[in-house]
């Protein structure tokens, strides 16, 4: 999308800390002014953490930010949208982090925006083009059932009208539809497509100090029922030992528990990051050697320490690893994001040799 003109109404909505970093880099890009940053908070401590300390650096870079404890209590939604119901008839321009997001369709069916911005929510974004270009139901690739539960019946509306919302508007309708990406996409008919190439990271933080060791990036697979608990410490396990790695930089959605049995079974030491993980890299120390399992990541990292040492590395998910409450689309999910990772190396996961895949 164009450069934002002075004076302008621009509308950001984020959930997470990666949809705020990745809003200040369409900034970057854009050269846009005059953004407000909506922050709907969410309930773990790890993400309110994190977008309190991205909330800073947008303050820093001059953006207004509006914290919103939008899960706060049973009449915090109806506060919320009712807060923002004016700004959001005034807005020229809104963007927003994740399309998925109930909260967000419903902010949308408020909007008289001509122009509307999807910046990456990650991998989440290659299925939201997916689905976008295929005319499909916006459903999040691990929902099993294909999102038919008594919610999804309930906010159905919603959703349709956000996805009419974010389908652009026929030649002479006046509605512009952008998306924001680092994620290999094919862009769906009339959506223009800006690539995040995270010159704002590498410009604001590094290059970073490189240690002699290998990093693990961990992943909330199990959290979301994706992947099986145990065979995923065990694939850890024999990841960490095949590359001698030292150090699991956890994904903020990763339970206490769960990283606690990690550390005791694998030896590694668990770091909690502060910040989404491209700008940790980028402000180092990091390992010259970094490991993750099919994830965001190995699209950003690579981007974000373009002109370092710093190699990328990728393991595939086993199906043997999937859940019986797994969603049907979770094995070619995980392998497309794996496929398309252009600039990260692909690990030959049976060279893992986990002690549950020899028995």
């Amino acid at each position: 999308m164009g450069a934002a003109k002075s004076g302008s109404d621009t509308l950001a909505f984020v959930e997470s800390p990666v949809q705020l970093l990745n809003v200040l880099e369409w900034i970057h890009a854009a050269r846009a002014t005059s953004v407000t940053v909506v922050v709907l908070s969410p309930h773990d401590p790890m993400s309110r953490g994190q977008l309190r300390r991205m909330a800073e650096l947008a303050r820093q870079d001059g953006c207004a930010v509006r914290w919103e404890d939008a899960r706060g209590g049973m009449s915090a939604p109806a506060l919320t949208i009712g807060g923002l119901a004016p700004r959001l008839r005034r807005a020229r321009r809104i963007v927003i982090g994740d399309p998925f997001s109930r909260y967000v369709q419903l902010l949308l069916t408020l909007a008289r925006a001509r122009e509307l911005v999807v910046v990456d929510d990650g991998t989440a974004t290659m299925e939201f083009v997916k689905q976008l270009s295929g005319g499909e139901r916006l459903v999040r690739w691990h929902r099993r059932g294909g999102g038919r539960d008594v919610r999804d019946l309930v906010f159905a509306p919603f959703t349709a009208t956000a996805r009419r919302r974010l389908t652009p508007a026929r030649e002479g309708g006046g509605r512009a539809v952008g998306l924001f990406t680092s994620m290999p996409v094919q862009a769906p008919p009339g959506v223009e497509v800006t690539r995040n190439t995270f010159a704002w990271t590498r410009e604001r933080f590094g290059p970073p100090l490189l240690t002699r060791g290998t990093d693990i990036v961990g992943t909330s697979l199990v959290e979301t029922g994706v992947v099986d608990g145990d065979r995923y410490l065990e694939a850890v396990r024999a990841l960490a030992g095949t590359h001698h790695a030292t150090r699991y930089f956890a994904h903020r959605r990763e339970s206490a528990e769960k990283l606690h049995r990690l550390a005791a079974v694998t030896g590694l030491e668990v770091v909690r990051p502060d910040l989404p993980l491209e700008l940790i890299a980028r402000r180092g120390p990091i390992g010259r050697l970094i490991l993750s399992f099919p994830s965001t990541v190995v699209h950003t990292l690579p981007l974000a320490l373009v002109g370092t040492d710093v190699k990328v590395a990728v393991c595939d998910v086993d199906p043997s690893w999937l859940t019986s409450k797994a969603s049907p689309r979770a094995e070619g999910f995980l392998s497309g994001v794996t496929d398309t990772a252009r600039d990260a190396h692909r690990l030959d996961r049976t060279a893992l040799a986990p002690r549950w895949a020899a028995g």
